[in-house]
């Protein structure tokens, strides 16, 4: 007959098991929760940026505020332009950087601690993501690092 402790530890190494199993599906579903996000920006952007082309050159717009894509929430920084022209998620991420925590750069992991009491990896990917599309309009500042991806600066 089998003795409690036997019957005890064999359950916890099962249990173990699972939750190791459990683990490794979660990343799964969030590297996969990561890249459909990204696949779907794509989308939006290409549908914006076919609209703009379709609407042609009589929909230029002079005014600072509506400078980059049509709908887009993140346009093309112009002189003076003030971070309240951004969507609110881009807006938080300009003013955590623009904090005393973020004059001298953060990573997206720290940024996203920041931003947020869980700083799960798709929510790192979103993050970074967003933070590339600011970089690329002229709100923030990528400067790199030897060895490493770089931190973010405001722009």
């Amino acid at each position: 007959m089998p003795s409690v402790l036997g019957l005890l530890e064999a359950r916890e190494k099962e249990v173990r098991e699972e939750i190791a199993r459990l683990r490794e599906e979660a990343e799964r579903v969030q590297t996969a929760l990561a890249e459909a996000e990204c696949g779907l920006q794509r989308l939006v952007d290409a549908r914006t940026t076919v609209t703009e082309v379709l609407a042609g050159p009589s929909s230029a717009v002079s005014e600072p505020a509506r400078i980059g894509v049509t709908g887009s929430p993140v346009p093309h920084r112009a002189e003076g332009m003030a971070a309240s022209v951004l969507a609110p998620d881009y807006q938080r991420i300009v003013s955590a950087l623009e904090s005393d925590a973020g004059r001298n750069g953060m990573r997206c992991q720290q940024l996203a601690a920041a931003l947020g009491p869980e700083a799960a990896p798709a929510k790192v990917e979103r993050l970074r993501s967003m933070a590339k599309r600011l970089v690329e309009r002229g709100w923030m500042l990528q400067v790199r690092q030897p060895l490493s991806a770089g931190s973010l600066r405001p722009g």
